[in-house]
Formats: structure tokens, C-alpha cells, sequence
């Protein structure tokens, strides 16, 4: 939610509220241009609450710092929620019963997600307004605690689909005599004895890295790891 992403949004109430002041409504309506960016799912509260405290004459300044306050916050509860939580969740189940001839798995994927997230927002806007300016400072303070949980149980999630959905097998082998008798050994079968998915484990750091450190966008990531794939595969480091 950008600036005017966030003034569309609580444009029409904003008309309502001011309906007899039209100089009030033109400044409170800039005011709200200015950038604010956090997850469309939790979002619905702080506009409710912003609404909230207009509706009541609220000083202007207090609704500004009320209002970003918890724009981090819930940015965080909402990317762990919705990114990190349910999307990979239902991702690796529906995907899994698409892969075993389920054609359904993806409409109910797109369903299930929607269902949720729609949820999520217009409870979080019944109790952005019905909570209002009461409760706020004290929801302030436990929304860093919230989002740690959040965060850790979306990091959870998205390591154990590395080691389900990533797929990286070195075709390396020796051959070595022991007792007369000439055995093949696997280098992917020795590396899982030392660490068991060690291989996902770094590939799924490096994307990471790429992201966060690199600024990678997706599309490069994606070409990467398709070359990088197809070169390995052909020299004969991967099968």
C-alpha cells in the first residue's frame, strides 16, 4: 500500500466524514499521499483505526504517528502470515495432490488462499474500527513480540520445504577395492551421511543471498538456476 494505494482506499469514508468541511477533507487527503507500505492483509486495521479516529476529531498528528507506527509491525505479521505461512503451506499440500493427477489441487490452492486472506482483512478491519484509539498502545507493544513468532514459524516452514522441494544430487562416484571386492561409491550418498540435505540447504541460502544482499530479481534468479542446471546436468556434475 503506497500513498495513493492507501488514500484510494479510505477515500470514499474520508468524503463522508469531512461531507461538511471541504478544506478539512482536502488537507487530510494530501496528508494521507505520503508513502506508507506494509502488507495488504493486516491493513484493513490500521485504516480502520485512522478512520476511526477521524471520525472522532482526533488530532491529525496523532493519527499520523498512530498510523505508521504499527506500519512495520504489521508488515511483518502479514508477510509472515501470508508469504511465508499459508502461501508455502498450501502450496507443498495442493501441489502434492496436483502431482498425483488431482487437477482440482490448484483451483482449491487459489481458493483456500483467497477464503483465508479475505478473512484475515475484513476481521482485521471490523477490529481495527471497533478497537479505535483504546487499546492502542499497548497492541503497539505486543506487535513485535507477534511478529517474531511469526516470522519464526514462517522461517520453520520454508526450511523444512527446502529439504521436501529442492532437489539438488551429485552424480560424482569413485571406486575403491576393499577386501579384494571393487565397490562404487556415491560423493551425494557420503555428503548425506555428513549433513542430510546438505545441498538444498546451501542452494536454498544462496537464493537467499541473491534476494537480500545482491538485490536479485526473480526472473534472474530463475535464469540462473536453469543455466546453472543444464551446464552442471551436461558436464556431468549433477543427475
Amino acid at each position: 500500500m503506497q500513498g495513493t494505494g492507501m488514500l484510494n482506499s479510505i477515500f470514499p469514508q474520508l468524503r463522508k466524514i469531512y461531507k461538511d468541511d471541504e478544506k478539512e477533507f482536502k488537507r487530510v487527503a494530501i496528508s494521507n499521499l505520503e508513502f506508507y507500505n506494509t502488507n495488504p492483509q493486516p491493513y484493513p486495521f490500521v485504516s480502520s483505526i485512522s478512520l476511526a479516529m477521524y471520525d472522532s476529531g482526533q488530532n491529525e498528528e496523532d493519527t499520523r504517528a498512530i498510523k505508521f507506527a504499527l506500519m512495520g509491525p504489521l508488515a511483518g505479521i502479514g508477510d509472515a502470515l501470508s508469504q511465508f505461512g499459508l502461501a508455502p503451506v498450501f502450496s507443498s499440500i495442493f501441489a502434492s495432490l496436483a502431482l498425483q493427477g488431482m487437477t482440482w489441487a490448484p483451483i482449491a490452492f487459489f481458493l483456500c488462499l483467497f477464503g483465508i486472506t479475505f478473512g484475515v482483512r475484513s476481521l482485521m478491519g471490523y477490529l481495527g474500527w471497533k478497537v479505535g484509539t483504546s487499546i492502542i498502545d499497548t497492541l503497539s507493544d505486543r506487535m513485535a513480540s507477534i511478529a517474531e513468532i511469526a516470522s519464526t514459524l514462517g522461517l520453520t516452514v520454508i526450511a523444512g520445504l527446502s529439504v521436501s522441494f529442492v532437489k539438488v544430487n551429485l552424480a560424482w562416484q569413485y571406486t575403491q577395492v576393499i577386501k579384494g571386492k571393487t565397490q562404487v561409491v556415491a560423493v551425494q550418498t557420503i555428503l548425506d551421511k555428513i549433513m542430510p540435505f546438505m545441498l538444498p540447504i546451501l542452494l536454498t541460502y544462496f537464493v537467499y543471498w541473491l534476494i537480500t544482499k545482491k538485490k536479485w530479481t526473480v526472473y534472474k534468479i530463475v535464469i540462473l538456476l536453469f543455466v546453472a542446471g543444464v551446464a552442471l546436468s551436461f558436464l556431468g556434475v549433477l543427475k
